[in-house]
């Protein structure tokens, strides 16, 4: 053979060999490329931040009676705090801690039934160990409240079960709300409750304090407090409620607000999705079927929306209620497992059945067992190690800075619950977002693995969480809302 035919063999299977190695490159690559996408977020720093201005939802089909959902410190907000009163993420995540101490408290503690409000409408307190209800939290919707209705900003909380809001005239005090304090004289569906009826009685359970009686009219005085010592005492009430233009709920009970301090961040009070009788979900409960559900948006200057009723549910994912915790009031799920990208934590089962799980519309920040968030901040900053990291914030500890990057990739953090319900959280529901210099990872541990673990309301951002109470489950769907 001569050498020139020997070369031409030699470069021949060279390039052979080559085109099977790019071949193989490609192919490892198109495979990591999925892997990627699969267990990761490609996310653009710009779709993190907060927008000066507002952005409606773009979801096209909703219920009926549908709200929209705002937050209470966004753009979106007709709240129109001024700049000095907005709370730093320092403050909120302050708060969100006292609202997550009370649920604990509440959970863990026996109420005192031998709480009670005080009868004079002018007391500035409630009885130091009443503080057993929780904190309000950060998104509103607008009802009417009324005969003629009068439109009202009311906070809607899962945590909580008494509807209420300040009421004219303000017998003892009232902090500064954007919308008129509604005057119950100028309604003609408004009525008290009256100390002798069977459910004032109810307000003890609701509350934790015993209700009072007004002695110049036999009325039932309410009285609430919360975790962060924000509190409403008035009248025991029903009124006229009006959901939308077509959805009017007749002899609502409500609390009709006449001594009224706290962090509501200029909204008119409180809407209770519990699951108390007092509830607005059980006091509907003919008309909605005990069924609601919602879409929190991706930052403050996108609309969600809040649904009663059935919704469409052919791509809902349903996990079953707890019985095992949650007491009466919260929606408690069996929480057995945690990805991240990809990787399920080596964490055992009993660490979260210990102290069990709630889903909670009103906590911000997810608290997990120390054991699980340890487990979870270690694998989510493997997958983060080529960023820079900066100090944390607050009850944060895993910050990094992104000003360098206009987009970054982020391991995709995952929840299994009972049923086999794998939920994928969205990149806006894994990252608490300070400014591009400070993105912190949206977890916190608990005190000790007993506590029980909360579902926070960063990692319900853009999921359509579906709340059916009388079906004995709670639903997730992705992309409910921006």
């Amino acid at each position: 053979m001569s050498s020139f035919l020997l070369a031409s063999l030699l470069v021949l299977s060279f390039l052979c060999s080559l085109e099977k190695s790019l071949s193989f490159q490609t192919r490892r690559e198109a495979i990591e490329s999925n892997h990627d996408s699969q267990y990761s977020h490609l996310v653009y720093l710009s779709s993190l931040l907060p927008s000066p201005t507002c952005t409606s939802s773009t979801k096209d089909s909703k219920p009926k009676a549908s709200l929209e959902v705002r937050h209470k410190h966004g753009p979106c907000s007709q709240l129109n705090q001024d700049k000095a009163e907005v709370p730093t993420h320092s403050d909120i995540l302050s708060q969100d801690q006292k609202r997550v101490n009370q649920i604990h408290s509440r959970l863990y503690k026996k109420t005192g039934d031998d709480n009670s409000v005080k009868e004079e409408l002018d007391s500035t307190t409630l009885p130091a160990k009443s503080g057993r209800l929780i904190g309000s939290g950060n998104y509103f919707v607008v009802v009417g409240i009324g005969s003629p209705k009068r439109d009202l900003s009311l906070i809607f909380d899962t945590g909580s079960d008494l509807t209420w809001t300040q009421c004219k005239p303000c017998a003892a005090s009232c902090y500064k709300q954007q919308d008129p304090i509604f005057d119950p004289s100028k309604s003609t569906s408004y009525s008290n409750i009256t100390c002798t009826s069977s459910v004032c009685t109810q307000l003890v359970s609701a509350t934790g304090n015993q209700p009072a009686c007004a002695k110049s009219s036999n009325a039932c005085v309410y009285g609430i407090q919360y975790g962060d010592s924000s509190f409403s005492i008035g009248y025991f009430s029903q009124e006229r409620l009006t959901v939308t233009a077509t959805d009017i709920i007749d002899n609502f009970l409500f609390g009709c607000g006449q001594n009224n301090q706290g962090l509501f961040g200029g909204s008119a009070g409180l809407l209770g999705l519990g699951r108390h009788p007092i509830s607005f979900v059980e006091q509907t409960s003919i008309k909605y079927k005990k069924i609601f559900a919602y879409c929190l948006p991706s930052t403050a200057s996108n609309v969600g929306y809040l649904t009663f009723g059935r919704v469409a549910d052919n791509y809902i994912k349903y996990t079953p209620l707890s019985t095992s915790s949650g007491g009466s009031s919260f929606y408690a799920l069996d929480l057995l497992g945690i990805y991240v990208g990809g990787t399920k934590l080596s964490i055992s089962s009993s660490t979260f059945s210990s102290g069990g799980t709630i889903i909670d519309s009103g906590t911000v920040i997810t608290r997990l067992p120390p054991t699980a968030y340890s487990a979870l901040r270690t694998e989510f900053q493997k997958g983060m190690s080529k960023y820079p990291k900066v100090s944390g914030l607050s009850i944060l500890d895993t910050c990094y800075d992104f000003s360098s990057y206009k987009e970054i990739t982020v391991p995709k953090i995952s929840f299994l619950f009972g049923g086999g319900v794998t939920v994928d959280l969205a990149a806006p529901g894994e990252l608490y977002v300070v400014s591009d210099k400070q993105v912190c990872l949206a977890f916190a541990p608990n005190g000790d693995d007993s506590d029980t673990t909360i579902f926070g309301n960063v990692q319900q951002k853009t999921l359509q969480v579906v709340y059916d109470a009388a079906g004995g489950k709670v639903g997730f769907g992705a992309g409910g809302c921006k």
